[in-house]
Protein backbone atom coordinates (compact mmCIF):
# COMPACT_ATOMS: atom_id res chain seq x y z
CA UNK A 1 0.00 0.00 0.00
CA UNK A 2 1.26 3.53 -1.20
CA UNK A 3 2.66 5.63 2.08
CA UNK A 4 -0.10 8.18 2.83
CA UNK A 5 2.14 10.48 4.35
CA UNK A 6 4.28 10.52 1.70
CA UNK A 7 0.66 11.10 -0.30
CA UNK A 8 -0.35 13.84 2.61
CA UNK A 9 2.96 15.81 1.69
CA UNK A 10 2.89 15.92 -2.07
CA UNK A 11 -1.18 16.84 -1.99
CA UNK A 12 -1.14 19.21 0.67
CA UNK A 13 1.71 21.46 2.79
CA UNK A 14 5.28 20.42 4.18
CA UNK A 15 5.82 20.99 7.45
CA UNK A 16 7.98 23.40 8.83
CA UNK A 17 9.02 23.75 12.34
CA UNK A 18 6.45 21.56 13.94
CA UNK A 19 6.63 22.35 17.84
CA UNK A 20 4.42 20.44 20.06
CA UNK A 21 3.82 21.82 23.50
CA UNK A 22 3.00 19.86 27.02
CA UNK A 23 1.67 22.73 28.96
CA UNK A 24 -1.55 22.61 30.20
CA UNK A 25 -3.14 25.30 27.47
CA UNK A 26 -2.29 22.65 24.76
CA UNK A 27 -3.73 23.56 21.41
CA UNK A 28 -4.16 21.85 18.24
CA UNK A 29 -0.98 21.15 16.17
CA UNK A 30 -0.56 21.90 12.21
CA UNK A 31 1.74 20.02 10.37
CA UNK A 32 0.80 22.61 7.43
CA UNK A 33 2.74 25.76 7.56
CA UNK A 34 3.01 27.00 4.39
CA UNK A 35 5.58 29.85 4.50
CA UNK A 36 8.13 27.04 2.61
CA UNK A 37 8.25 28.61 -0.49
CA UNK A 38 10.20 25.46 -2.49
CA UNK A 39 7.07 23.69 -1.69
CA UNK A 40 4.71 23.49 -4.88
CA UNK A 41 1.04 23.52 -3.61
CA UNK A 42 -1.94 22.34 -5.45
CA UNK A 43 -5.70 22.34 -5.07
CA UNK A 44 -7.74 19.52 -5.72
CA UNK A 45 -11.06 18.19 -7.31
CA UNK A 46 -14.04 16.68 -5.51
CA UNK A 47 -12.92 13.00 -6.63
CA UNK A 48 -9.14 13.40 -5.55
CA UNK A 49 -10.47 15.14 -1.90
CA UNK A 50 -12.60 11.70 -1.94
CA UNK A 51 -9.91 9.58 -2.53
CA UNK A 52 -7.68 11.72 -0.05
CA UNK A 53 -10.30 10.90 2.86
CA UNK A 54 -10.76 7.50 2.44
CA UNK A 55 -6.80 7.42 2.34
CA UNK A 56 -6.75 9.57 6.10
CA UNK A 57 -9.89 7.25 7.06
CA UNK A 58 -7.71 4.04 6.56
CA UNK A 59 -4.25 5.24 8.22
CA UNK A 60 -6.59 6.28 11.92
CA UNK A 61 -9.30 3.94 10.89
CA UNK A 62 -10.06 3.42 14.48
CA UNK A 63 -10.14 6.75 16.05
CA UNK A 64 -12.71 7.29 13.29
CA UNK A 65 -14.82 4.77 13.81
CA UNK A 66 -14.94 5.29 17.57
CA UNK A 67 -16.28 8.86 16.69
CA UNK A 68 -18.78 7.17 14.65
CA UNK A 69 -19.67 4.74 16.80
CA UNK A 70 -20.05 6.70 19.93
CA UNK A 71 -20.80 10.34 18.31
CA UNK A 72 -22.57 10.08 15.50
CA UNK A 73 -24.48 6.78 15.45
CA UNK A 74 -26.85 7.88 18.41
CA UNK A 75 -27.44 10.89 16.72
CA UNK A 76 -28.23 9.33 13.36
CA UNK A 77 -30.90 6.74 15.14
CA UNK A 78 -32.81 9.33 17.10
CA UNK A 79 -33.23 11.54 13.96
CA UNK A 80 -34.22 8.57 11.16
CA UNK A 81 -36.38 6.87 13.67
CA UNK A 82 -38.08 10.28 14.46
CA UNK A 83 -38.08 9.34 17.97
CA UNK A 84 -38.91 12.51 19.74
CA UNK A 85 -41.22 14.47 16.41
CA UNK A 86 -44.55 14.80 17.70
CA UNK A 87 -46.72 13.43 15.09
CA UNK A 88 -49.71 15.52 15.64
CA UNK A 89 -47.55 18.72 15.39
CA UNK A 90 -46.08 17.62 11.66
CA UNK A 91 -49.43 17.20 10.99
CA UNK A 92 -50.51 20.42 12.00
CA UNK A 93 -47.59 22.10 10.55
CA UNK A 94 -48.38 20.31 6.96
CA UNK A 95 -52.07 22.20 6.84
CA UNK A 96 -50.83 24.96 7.65
CA UNK A 97 -48.59 24.56 4.61
CA UNK A 98 -50.84 23.18 2.28
CA UNK A 99 -53.47 26.21 3.12
CA UNK A 100 -50.92 28.51 2.36
CA UNK A 101 -49.73 26.78 -1.02
CA UNK A 102 -53.80 26.71 -1.63
CA UNK A 103 -54.25 30.61 -0.64
CA UNK A 104 -51.09 31.04 -2.94
CA UNK A 105 -52.96 29.52 -6.42
CA UNK A 106 -51.08 26.23 -6.51
CA UNK A 107 -52.78 22.82 -7.22
CA UNK A 108 -52.80 20.85 -4.46
CA UNK A 109 -51.33 17.71 -6.24
CA UNK A 110 -49.54 14.73 -4.89
CA UNK A 111 -45.88 15.67 -4.90
CA UNK A 112 -47.05 19.36 -3.16
CA UNK A 113 -48.78 17.28 -0.42
CA UNK A 114 -45.98 15.05 0.16
CA UNK A 115 -43.55 17.86 -0.18
CA UNK A 116 -45.24 19.78 2.32
CA UNK A 117 -45.74 16.90 4.99
CA UNK A 118 -41.52 16.03 4.23
CA UNK A 119 -40.72 19.75 5.02
CA UNK A 120 -42.96 19.41 7.98
CA UNK A 121 -41.69 16.69 9.60
CA UNK A 122 -38.07 17.23 8.32
CA UNK A 123 -38.41 20.94 10.46
CA UNK A 124 -39.69 19.14 13.80
CA UNK A 125 -37.59 16.62 13.74
CA UNK A 126 -35.09 19.47 13.61
CA UNK A 127 -36.13 21.26 16.07
CA UNK A 128 -36.30 18.29 18.43
CA UNK A 129 -33.37 16.69 18.01
CA UNK A 130 -31.33 20.15 18.18
CA UNK A 131 -30.09 19.42 21.92
CA UNK A 132 -28.26 16.43 20.24
CA UNK A 133 -27.18 18.60 17.48
CA UNK A 134 -25.31 21.13 19.39
CA UNK A 135 -23.99 18.37 21.46
CA UNK A 136 -22.51 15.14 20.42
CA UNK A 137 -23.28 15.92 16.62
CA UNK A 138 -20.72 19.47 17.03
CA UNK A 139 -18.59 17.41 19.19
CA UNK A 140 -17.92 14.74 16.55
CA UNK A 141 -17.51 17.00 13.69
CA UNK A 142 -14.39 18.85 16.23
CA UNK A 143 -13.27 15.06 16.88
CA UNK A 144 -13.27 14.70 12.96
CA UNK A 145 -11.39 17.97 12.53
CA UNK A 146 -8.70 16.92 15.00
CA UNK A 147 -7.90 13.32 14.05
CA UNK A 148 -7.53 14.59 10.32
CA UNK A 149 -5.48 17.29 11.33
CA UNK A 150 -2.94 15.04 13.61
CA UNK A 151 -3.48 12.14 10.64
CA UNK A 152 -1.74 15.04 8.17
CA UNK A 153 0.99 15.77 11.46
CA UNK A 154 1.41 11.80 11.61
CA UNK A 155 0.77 11.48 14.87
CA UNK A 156 -2.35 9.55 17.10
CA UNK A 157 -4.99 10.75 18.20
CA UNK A 158 -5.30 11.21 22.01
CA UNK A 159 -9.22 11.55 23.40
CA UNK A 160 -7.29 12.79 26.29
CA UNK A 161 -5.81 15.21 24.55
CA UNK A 162 -7.98 16.30 22.55
CA UNK A 163 -10.93 16.97 25.79
CA UNK A 164 -8.39 19.14 27.19
CA UNK A 165 -7.98 21.24 23.89
CA UNK A 166 -11.93 21.06 23.07
CA UNK A 167 -13.08 23.12 26.49
CA UNK A 168 -10.61 25.88 25.57
CA UNK A 169 -12.81 26.43 22.27
CA UNK A 170 -16.19 24.54 22.80
CA UNK A 171 -18.04 28.08 23.93
CA UNK A 172 -16.71 29.54 20.18
CA UNK A 173 -17.94 26.36 18.35
CA UNK A 174 -20.94 26.11 19.80
CA UNK A 175 -21.47 30.50 18.89
CA UNK A 176 -20.49 29.47 15.23
CA UNK A 177 -22.82 26.75 15.13
CA UNK A 178 -25.79 28.68 16.51
CA UNK A 179 -24.58 31.22 13.50
CA UNK A 180 -24.83 28.29 11.13
CA UNK A 181 -27.93 27.43 11.93
CA UNK A 182 -29.08 30.84 12.44
CA UNK A 183 -28.47 31.21 8.41
CA UNK A 184 -29.84 27.94 7.55
CA UNK A 185 -33.09 29.51 8.84
CA UNK A 186 -32.57 32.77 7.47
CA UNK A 187 -31.91 30.78 3.67
CA UNK A 188 -35.35 28.49 4.13
CA UNK A 189 -37.59 31.54 5.38
CA UNK A 190 -36.22 33.84 2.80
CA UNK A 191 -36.90 30.82 0.11
CA UNK A 192 -40.54 30.62 1.31
CA UNK A 193 -41.18 34.38 1.74
CA UNK A 194 -40.36 34.97 -1.98
CA UNK A 195 -42.12 31.82 -3.00
CA UNK A 196 -45.58 32.78 -1.70
CA UNK A 197 -45.09 36.71 -2.88
CA UNK A 198 -43.77 35.20 -6.43
CA UNK A 199 -46.60 32.45 -6.70
CA UNK A 200 -49.34 35.22 -5.16
CA UNK A 201 -48.10 37.79 -7.92
CA UNK A 202 -48.57 35.08 -10.35
CA UNK A 203 -51.98 34.04 -9.51
CA UNK A 204 -53.19 37.35 -9.79
CA UNK A 205 -51.88 38.46 -12.87
CA UNK A 206 -53.95 34.97 -14.20
CA UNK A 207 -51.26 32.45 -14.99
CA UNK A 208 -52.63 29.15 -14.77
CA UNK A 209 -52.11 26.75 -12.00
CA UNK A 210 -49.68 24.74 -14.24
CA UNK A 211 -47.49 27.41 -15.20
CA UNK A 212 -47.21 28.39 -11.08
CA UNK A 213 -45.72 24.90 -10.58
CA UNK A 214 -43.54 25.07 -13.25
CA UNK A 215 -42.48 28.22 -11.70
CA UNK A 216 -42.25 27.19 -8.23
CA UNK A 217 -39.93 24.13 -9.47
CA UNK A 218 -37.78 27.13 -11.14
CA UNK A 219 -37.03 28.92 -7.99
CA UNK A 220 -36.63 25.61 -6.35
CA UNK A 221 -33.81 24.83 -8.21
CA UNK A 222 -32.45 28.30 -7.74
CA UNK A 223 -32.87 27.89 -4.29
CA UNK A 224 -31.00 24.57 -4.18
CA UNK A 225 -27.64 26.13 -5.46
CA UNK A 226 -27.97 28.70 -3.10
CA UNK A 227 -28.66 26.68 0.14
CA UNK A 228 -25.80 24.47 -0.99
CA UNK A 229 -23.72 27.23 -0.93
CA UNK A 230 -24.86 28.41 2.79
CA UNK A 231 -23.96 24.84 3.83
CA UNK A 232 -20.74 24.53 2.31
CA UNK A 233 -19.99 28.03 3.37
CA UNK A 234 -20.94 26.83 7.22
CA UNK A 235 -19.25 23.31 7.12
CA UNK A 236 -16.07 25.22 5.87
CA UNK A 237 -16.89 27.94 9.36
CA UNK A 238 -16.82 25.37 11.63
CA UNK A 239 -13.48 23.84 10.41
CA UNK A 240 -12.29 27.15 10.35
CA UNK A 241 -13.31 27.76 13.88
CA UNK A 242 -11.16 24.31 15.37
CA UNK A 243 -8.70 25.14 13.50
CA UNK A 244 -7.99 28.95 13.34
CA UNK A 245 -8.98 31.72 16.22
CA UNK A 246 -11.80 32.92 14.46
CA UNK A 247 -15.41 32.25 15.45
CA UNK A 248 -19.32 32.82 14.84
CA UNK A 249 -19.72 35.28 11.75
CA UNK A 250 -16.23 35.94 11.05
CA UNK A 251 -15.51 32.07 10.48
CA UNK A 252 -18.48 31.95 7.75
CA UNK A 253 -16.92 35.16 6.29
CA UNK A 254 -13.49 33.42 6.30
CA UNK A 255 -15.42 30.56 4.76
CA UNK A 256 -16.70 32.94 2.56
CA UNK A 257 -13.41 33.53 0.79
CA UNK A 258 -11.85 30.59 1.47
CA UNK A 259 -14.15 28.89 -1.14
CA UNK A 260 -13.69 31.04 -3.65
CA UNK A 261 -12.36 29.70 -7.16
CA UNK A 262 -13.36 26.04 -5.55
CA UNK A 263 -16.82 26.67 -5.15
CA UNK A 264 -18.45 24.03 -7.86
CA UNK A 265 -15.55 21.68 -5.83
CA UNK A 266 -17.70 22.30 -2.52
CA UNK A 267 -21.22 21.84 -4.03
CA UNK A 268 -20.16 18.50 -5.69
CA UNK A 269 -19.02 17.55 -2.25
CA UNK A 270 -22.32 18.61 -1.06
CA UNK A 271 -23.88 16.96 -3.99
CA UNK A 272 -22.45 13.65 -3.47
CA UNK A 273 -23.23 13.34 0.44
CA UNK A 274 -26.93 14.60 0.34
CA UNK A 275 -27.72 11.85 -2.25
CA UNK A 276 -25.62 9.75 0.01
CA UNK A 277 -27.76 10.69 3.13
CA UNK A 278 -31.39 10.59 0.87
CA UNK A 279 -30.86 7.10 0.02
CA UNK A 280 -30.01 6.04 3.24
CA UNK A 281 -33.23 7.94 4.08
CA UNK A 282 -35.67 6.43 1.65
CA UNK A 283 -34.43 3.15 2.19
CA UNK A 284 -35.02 3.65 6.09
CA UNK A 285 -37.94 4.65 5.25
CA UNK A 286 -39.57 2.19 3.13
CA UNK A 287 -37.94 -1.48 4.51
CA UNK A 288 -38.00 0.34 8.56
CA UNK A 289 -40.58 2.79 9.26
CA UNK A 290 -43.35 1.73 6.43
CA UNK A 291 -45.92 -0.53 8.69
CA UNK A 292 -46.87 -2.36 5.15
CA UNK A 293 -43.17 -3.69 4.76
CA UNK A 294 -42.43 -7.16 5.76
CA UNK A 295 -42.75 -9.02 9.20
CA UNK A 296 -40.52 -7.77 12.07
CA UNK A 297 -37.17 -10.13 11.67
CA UNK A 298 -36.06 -7.95 8.70
CA UNK A 299 -36.28 -4.66 10.50
CA UNK A 300 -34.08 -6.01 13.54
CA UNK A 301 -30.80 -6.27 11.40
CA UNK A 302 -32.13 -3.26 8.73
CA UNK A 303 -32.78 -0.89 11.10
CA UNK A 304 -28.98 -0.74 13.16
CA UNK A 305 -27.84 -1.76 9.49
CA UNK A 306 -28.89 1.86 8.08
CA UNK A 307 -28.49 3.82 10.69
CA UNK A 308 -24.66 2.73 10.60
CA UNK A 309 -24.41 3.43 6.79
CA UNK A 310 -26.35 6.40 7.52
CA UNK A 311 -23.75 7.45 10.13
CA UNK A 312 -20.46 6.31 8.08
CA UNK A 313 -21.97 8.92 5.10
CA UNK A 314 -22.13 11.66 7.82
CA UNK A 315 -18.85 10.77 9.16
CA UNK A 316 -17.13 10.93 5.40
CA UNK A 317 -18.82 14.43 4.67
CA UNK A 318 -17.25 15.53 7.71
CA UNK A 319 -13.46 14.38 7.13
CA UNK A 320 -14.25 15.92 3.06
CA UNK A 321 -15.32 19.10 4.15
CA UNK A 322 -11.71 18.88 6.74
CA UNK A 323 -9.92 17.72 3.61
CA UNK A 324 -11.75 20.65 1.38
CA UNK A 325 -10.65 23.26 3.74
CA UNK A 326 -7.13 22.47 3.52
CA UNK A 327 -7.27 22.19 -0.51
CA UNK A 328 -8.75 25.36 -0.41
CA UNK A 329 -6.24 26.84 1.80
CA UNK A 330 -3.48 25.66 -0.86
CA UNK A 331 -5.80 26.95 -3.65
CA UNK A 332 -5.40 30.84 -1.70
CA UNK A 333 -1.47 29.88 -1.81
CA UNK A 334 -1.35 29.39 -5.39
CA UNK A 335 -3.08 32.49 -6.32
CA UNK A 336 -1.76 34.79 -3.25
CA UNK A 337 2.07 33.56 -3.43
CA UNK A 338 2.69 34.48 -0.41
CA UNK A 339 2.58 33.48 2.81
CA UNK A 340 -0.02 32.25 5.66
CA UNK A 341 0.01 31.72 8.93
CA UNK A 342 -0.15 27.92 10.73
CA UNK A 343 -3.25 27.04 11.98
CA UNK A 344 -4.36 27.05 15.77
CA UNK A 345 -0.42 27.98 16.58
CA UNK A 346 -0.60 29.91 19.84
CA UNK A 347 2.45 31.08 20.86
Amino acid sequence: METVSVRMRSDHLDKEGFKETHEENLELESSHNISDGSHQFHSMNALEILRETVSILRYNLPGFMIIAALLICPVSAVFMSNLLVDHSIVKRLTVRLLLVAKTCGLPLRPFIRQSSHRFAESAVSSAMCFPLFITLCLLSKAAVVYCVDRTYSRKSADALKFFGIIRKFWRRLVFTYVWMCMVIVACVTTFFVFLVAACSLLSVLGFTPDLIVYAVILMGLVFSVVFAYAIVVCNIGIVICVLEEVSGPLAMLRAGVLIKGQTQVGLLIFLGSTIGLAVVEGLFEHRVKALSYGGGSSRIWEGPLLVIVYSFVVLVDSMMSTVFYFSCRSYTMENLDGECQSMLETP
